[in-house]
């Protein structure tokens, strides 16, 4: 059977057949493999929120050149110094390792010497430090956070699905979230505070769309009461396609404008979601629904439990 069918002039894609759901699961496997290995061999580039030290927020008059800047610091002493502009191209953030031989007055006063030396006026906003402590604090509730939202939606699924259906979104959701930290941590990008929070977005989009696609495969094995479950599923996926699609390219729309003009202190944010509705559109119907379907679903399990007569008769009446 071809990949694409036309039928009264509407595209049917079998999704589901035995062949693709090889290739998919060939894909998956290769991205979660790079993933783990990346994970366990090169780690998340952490932060200054996870890892702790010293965030410097300066004004200048005039338009801040960042290289000049960068390399400022780098002669006076802060090679690790990370620099970016925060809100406008006047405004600078400047963040720093733990420098414990120092307290924040010394090092702000530094900074600000330095800059000023380098001929412009430069104001001082703001000076905060994290502690390498708050910083291990913030790792351990991030990974718990994670996975008490897979346990919530796992009991959440089961109770408004069915078992076969939970594993499958949750498997999903794993997925989704290994993939995009391992991005993370393949090429090294900075984790924070704010990709976190990215990732936490990921999964509650992608459940979105595993959950619309799962109340019209529900519906479907009930209205096509000969259909057998691929068939029933191929369906269900044909016909929310067109509405997985819109709101994937317009969620991507949204993100790549943030990724491109929201400056520097969302890239990490905003990368994460690029990679995360790719991947969350991807397996709503190569992980979650395949899951479901090889875990072997039916009309049965679907159907509401009909009470015995006797059970009837004993009820009282009202």
């Amino acid at each position: 059977m071809a990949l694409l069918d036309f039928n009264d002039q509407h595209f049917n894609f079998h999704f589901l057949e035995n062949k693709h759901i090889r290739i998919a699961a060939l894909i998956s496997g290769i991205m979660l493999l790079l993933s783990v290995g990346s994970l366990a061999v090169r780690g998340l580039n952490f932060g200054i929120d996870f890892t702790g030290g010293t965030l410097v927020e300066v004004g200048y008059q005039e338009t801040a050149d960042l290289s000049s800047i960068r390399s400022t610091l780098s002669k006076g002493g802060y090679d690790d110094a990370v620099v970016q502009h925060f809100g406008t191209d006047k405004d600078v953030l400047i963040r720093l390792g733990l420098h414990e031989d120092k307290n924040n007055e010394t090092l702000s006063n530094e900074i600000l010497k330095l800059l000023n030396h380098d001929g412009d006026t430069v104001n001082m906003r703001r000076v905060e430090f994290v502690g390498p402590q708050v910083g291990k604090e913030l790792i351990e509730n991030g990974g718990l956070a994670l996975l008490y939202t897979l346990i919530g939606i796992l009991i959440y699924v089961t109770f408004r699905f069915e078992k076969r259906f939970a594993l499958g979104s949750v498997l999903a959701l794993v997925h989704d979230a290994l993939i995009t930290l391992g991005a993370f941590a393949l090429f090294q990008f900075e984790f924070d505070l704010t990709v976190l929070a990215a990732l936490l977005a990921v999964i509650g989009y992608s459940l979105n769309d595993t959950i619309v696609v799962f109340d019209r495969i529900r519906d479907n094995f009930l209205k096509m009461r000969k259909g057998k479950p691929v068939e029933v599923m191929n369906t269900s996926l044909n016909q929310t396609l067109v509405r997985t699609l819109m709101t994937s390219i317009t969620t991507l729309l949204v993100v790549l404008s943030l990724f491109v003009l929201g400056g520097e202190m969302i890239h990490g944010f905003a990368t994460a979601l690029i990679i995360g509705v790719i991947v969350g559109t991807y397996s709503s119907i190569y992980v979650a629904s395949a899951t479901t379907l090889a875990l072997g679903v039916s009309k049965a399990d679907l159907m509401p439990v009909v009470k015995d007569k006797d059970e009837i008769e004993e009820q009282p009446y009202r």
